[in-house]
């Protein structure tokens, strides 16, 4: 294994792939790859591998590298991932897999000219309260999403919508299962150059409303996402890693509430890190060469209705001239 990238997602991969090794997983962490050599060097040294100052070095000392990690900045997955592909090593590239979609069709294309693994970063589909509701959905007809982070000086390479709000845009989608029919969105810069807080209103061809809101300006740190369907209503807390639901006139197990009518429950979750589950994923994706659990193509529906909210916030900004 590799990580490409040293910053604060790198080094997260870098300290999973080294807690797998020492469970006895089959893999070694060959190496960090980092432009600011400086920054490979801290991190190589804390998780026990070599740092390189570019791919062509990492492949030339390690040719044995069969996968890697891409953590660098969003404009440089397609650039990066290409160089790994073609050299015969799988990718799980971060979200968001690139930024813009003629990027994101490359990406597809050059995986499959290469026939390599390429797994899409969605982080919250790894979410053990987001998989276990999936057994849960039936015909959600109406998500209320929040996402706040307090304010940092990562990821401002792009805006609260790519950075935050395509966690969501990815759950919400592979829920719901409906193409897009209707987005509106707002949103502003309040601390930096780009967008920090956002909301979007997304409708669905099969009647579903979704409602996100976003922010990374925030006094408190909210990751929750509650959903409607006939006779139920279920709430998921990314964070707490946990998820309530309340089911009106069914017959289903589940404790008694102030309504009669009403019955609470919570459906068993098999904890695990999101990260590292991610990461087991596309290890295993790679040793069978059987198809990751998120594509590439995933990654680029999100990519897709991301770009269209943010196309909406730059058309209502300039419609109420609220540029500069």
């Amino acid at each position: 294994m590799a990580v490409v990238g040293a910053g604060a997602f790198g080094r997260n991969h870098a300290r999973v792939y080294q807690q797998l090794t020492k469970e006895r997983e089959s893999i070694r962490l060959a190496g960090i790859v980092d432009t600011d050599l400086a920054r490979a060097e801290a991190v190589a040294k804390e998780f026990n591998c070599r740092p390189f100052g570019s791919i062509q070095q990492l492949i030339s000392t390690h040719s044995e590298v069969q996968a890697a990690s891409v953590a660098v900045p969003t404009v440089h997955h397609l650039a990066v991932s290409r160089q790994l592909m073609e050299a015969g090593i799988d990718v799980l590239v971060e979200k968001p897999i690139a930024p813009s979609l003629p990027d994101a069709d490359q990406l597809i294309a050059i995986a499959k000219k290469n026939d390599r693994i390429a797994q899409a970063g969605h982080l919250e589909r790894f979410n053990p309260a987001v998989r276990a509701t999936i057994p849960l959905i039936t015909k959600p007809m109406f998500f209320e999403v929040h996402r706040l982070s307090v304010f940092t000086q990562r990821s401002l390479d792009v805006d609260v919508v790519l950075d935050l709000m395509i966690h969501d845009l990815d759950a919400v989608l592979s829920f719901v299962n409906s193409p897009v029919k209707e987005v509106r969105a707002a949103g502003l810069p309040i601390l930096s150059n780009r967008v920090d807080i956002a909301n979007a209103r997304i409708e669905f061809g099969s009647g579903c409303i979704a409602n996100f809101t976003a922010s990374r300006v925030s006094t408190e740190r909210v990751r929750k996402l509650r959903f409607f369907q006939p006779h139920q209503y279920i709430s998921i807390d990314y964070g707490r890693l946990e998820v309530l639901g309340f089911t009106v006139r069914g017959n289903e197990a589940g404790a008694p509430s102030a309504n009669p009518d009403i019955k609470i429950f919570k459906p068993a979750i098999e904890a695990e890190e999101p990260l590292r589950a991610e990461l087991r994923a596309f290890l295993n994706s790679v040793r069978t060469q059987q198809p990751p659990v998120i594509p590439l193509e995933d990654g680029r529906r999100a990519l897709e209705v991301a770009l269209e909210v943010i196309a909406h916030i730059e058309s209502r900004t300039k419609k109420l001239n609220l540029v500069g």
